[in-house]
């Protein structure tokens, strides 16, 4: 009886572990299936350098970047491209020019920064971020070629692109090529947002663009170019170095953060629906917390729901935050989902609960306007729009930049 209660057990013990067997091989040739058919990591411009490196041989350079400026190898760590390019025997690297934010990346948002000379390798480093926003002749005197090396968010107020401008109209001047070297944007999944009018022309908005354009860094520049936004019509020549195994809707998140107060993919996704509050003297967007761009509050008024509390006090890159040392009341977004359009419903919210509590500083200051790109978005809020009536009124202009856009792209 005990002998065959135990060859049964082994039967059946049999039994189960062979369909484990097959469920495992089954599983197996699922997930190889799925491997055969995963898109290949997407190659930055800087690390495709088989494509350039022999473009820069024997030539002086200078090299706009930042933190963000880095070249990453499969047989080797990953290196800043001035470091990489410094160890280059056949290239002459002359100097750096530094965007907003600084080399490293670490002064506040429009924080002047200073001209100075890099630690590690000795080059002088000329910031295009404090003085002068655009290379001076001198400067580019003696070179053979510029090298641009910059991430981007993909908002129009981002001031990389601004950074762009005034180095290929520096260039196009000089009769210097640019070489552009490529790299994803983490919001080129949508296009969305007014499009910028010359009255609002600034540094934080210099085209007529709406606010989220849905192009890299590489494709913007062409568009520059090819639109004849130079000063008095001039061309830069410019070569681009494409990326890899890259589409508009390829998610992708940044391995460094591009400025210091867009820690993570949350606030960089947050970043064109958030900036908005940056013109309103009132509402904080984070800048003075580990939640940059991810909460927003005030300490001076209710919001309808609000009960999320932060208080923003200095840190890197923010030195005197807005409302610093007092409790602003309203809304952790950190855990929302992945926006695909502008969102205007939080600051709807808050110009209506200001609006209630009859503030006597004003929601808005002359900073929104060059934000928005537009006095238009203002009036709309005042007059009590809805969200839908406010983003029908852009689509005219959408249409017609998304047909001018489309000339310029390199990719799907």
């Amino acid at each position: 009886m005990i002998f065959k209660y135990t060859k049964s057990t082994y039967l059946l013990w049999f039994f189960c572990i062979s369909v484990q067997l097959v469920s495992c091989a089954q599983q197996s040739n699922t997930t190889s299936t799925k491997e055969k058919h995963r898109p290949n990591s997407i190659v930055c411009g800087a690390d495709n350098t088989e494509a350039y490196l022999s473009y820069l041989g024997g030539k002086k350079i200078a090299i706009v970047a930042n933190q963000t400026s880095v070249v990453n190898s499969e047989n080797a760590p990953a290196k800043h491209l001035v470091d990489f390019l410094v160890a280059q025997p056949t290239v002459s690297v002359q100097k750096v020019f530094a965007p907003e934010h600084g080399f490293r990346g670490k002064a506040d948002a429009g924080e002047t920064v200073k001209d100075g000379i890099d630690t590690k390798t000795g080059l002088p480093i000329i910031s295009l971020y404090g003085k002068n926003k655009k290379p001076y002749p001198s400067q580019l005197k003696g070179l053979d070629l510029v090298v641009f090396d910059i991430q981007d968010v993909g908002a129009r107020f981002y001031t990389y692109i601004s950074t762009l401008h005034y180095v290929m109209e520096a260039c196009a001047e000089a009769n210097i090529p640019l070489l552009l070297l490529d790299r994803p944007n983490p919001n080129a999944h949508y296009i969305d947002g007014p499009v910028l009018e010359k009255s609002c022309k600034s540094f934080v908005g210099m085209h007529p663009v709406p606010t989220v354009y849905g192009m890299t860094i590489g494709e913007y520049g062409r568009m520059i170019n090819g639109e004849h936004w130079l000063a008095k019509g001039v061309r830069c020549e410019l070569k681009v170095i494409k990326l890899k195994n890259y589409t508009h809707s390829t998610p992708y998140i940044l391995p460094i953060k591009p400025s210091p107060n867009l820690p993570n993919a949350t606030a960089i996704n947050l970043y064109p629906s958030l900036c908005f509050f940056e013109g309103t003297p009132k509402v904080s967007v984070g800048r003075g917390t580990s939640q940059q761009f991810q909460v927003v509050g005030t300490p001076d008024y209710r919001v309808p729901a609000a009960s999320f509390s932060f208080v923003p006090q200095p840190n890197e890159g923010a030195k005197y935050p807005k409302n610093q040392g007092k409790k602003c009341i309203g809304f952790d977004l950190s855990t929302h989902n992945r926006l695909n359009s502008i969102e205007l419903k939080w600051l709807i919210t808050f110009y209506k609960a200001h609006q209630k509590n009859r503030e006597k500083v004003a929601f808005f200051n002359a900073f929104f306007k060059k934000l928005a790109g537009t006095p238009l978005l203002q009036k709309q809020l005042e007059q009590g729009l809805t969200e839908a009536a406010i983003k029908k009124s852009w689509q005219p202009g959408l249409n017609t930049f998304k047909k001018t856009r489309k000339k310029y792209l390199l990719y799907p």
